[in-house]
């Protein structure tokens, strides 16, 4: 099991209790966004990197617009997974497991990762 399934069951366990029927809506969309927000954070540490070496790869709509066409695969790619036979799966193995990660936490990964990239690109 990954870091990111278990930060998957973590959010999933905990939202669990109290929206029944959106517990595994809302993980998705956590995990999506924290995958996307640190796909963020590389790029723009990658782009910000090489232009102050003066590479020219490619343009900054380029860059966006494969920003965004990683972000929809990512978060299908996550949508295929955590739907259905595996997800059943993997949650027993992380119901034996059962490590423990403070909610609080997890919930600020993406609003960190998020604030560092924005940081990373007033830079450039």
């Amino acid at each position: 099991m990954t870091t990111f399934d278990q930060f998957f069951f973590a959010i999933f366990s905990a939202f669990k209790p109290k929206f029944k029927q959106k517990a595994n809506s809302i993980a998705l969309i956590y995990i999506s966004l924290l995958q996307i927000a640190l796909l963020f954070v590389v790029g723009v540490f990658f782009v910000t990197f090489l232009s102050k070496m003066h590479v020219k790869t490619m343009s900054i709509s380029n860059m966006w617009t494969l920003f965004i066409i990683f972000s929809i695969v990512l978060h299908l790619k996550n949508w295929m997974k955590y739907n259905g036979k595996s997800r059943k799966v993997l949650n027993a193995k992380f119901n034996k497991s059962k490590n423990s990660y403070s909610i609080s936490i997890l919930l600020l990964l993406p609003v960190i990762c998020t604030v560092l990239g924005i940081i990373i690109l007033k830079a450039f």
